[in-house]
């Protein structure tokens, strides 16, 4: 794990998660036609609305032959940016995009360690390579695709923004997850 700085680091403006293993279990079920689906956990997405004024957020997969499955769930469903980058070259990817200070990963596989060591706050979920927990800043309790997701947003809201307050209905001026009309 990375030292314990107690200096309270920078307000990062920029959430980028991998999909597999972090928004999924990680697991891929094929047919004899290839990859048909993924597992996605719940209450992610309610989450990652409360987090959404606060920070861009956006999802990385290196997984090209699933591209269109993690797509529905992520672009067309829950409506965030979706990126195709390869494992071993995110780093280079982020940093051309925003300052690496600025940005808190969350990834669990074999490669994100490298990314992790860069930016400014790591997240990890519990199931995720052992190297990635030790290169996170937190680790969480819940596993990829059981709320891990959600766990880490309501974590960036205690650390760096305003915590989440369950006794209070979110306001009306940020649209959520949950909302729909008839």
């Amino acid at each position: 794990m990375p030292p314990q700085d107690t200096a309270q680091p920078a307000v990062p403006s920029v959430f980028i998660l991998d999909v597999d293993g972090v928004m999924t279990s990680g697991t891929f079920l094929y047919s004899s036609e290839g990859k048909v689906m993924k597992v996605f956990g719940a209450d992610d997405h309610d989450a990652l609305s409360l987090l959404r004024p606060h920070m861009k957020i956006r999802f990385v997969t290196g997984d090209k032959k699933g591209f269109a499955i993690s797509k529905r769930r992520i672009v067309d469903d829950m409506g965030f940016e979706l990126d195709l980058v390869s494992t071993i070259r995110r780093v280079d990817w982020i940093s051309e995009k925003y300052p690496l200070r600025s940005v808190v990963y969350m990834g669990d596989g074999i490669f994100d360690h490298y990314v992790m060591r860069e930016v400014a706050y790591a997240i990890a979920p519990v199931n995720g390579d052992p190297l990635a927990k030790q290169a996170a800043h937190y680790v969480t309790q819940r596993s990829g695709g059981d709320r891990a997701v959600a766990e880490a947003c309501l974590h960036l809201l205690e650390r760096f923004f305003e915590p989440y307050n369950p006794l209070q209905l979110p306001g009306s001026q940020h649209k959520m997850s949950g909302e729909w009309t008839v």
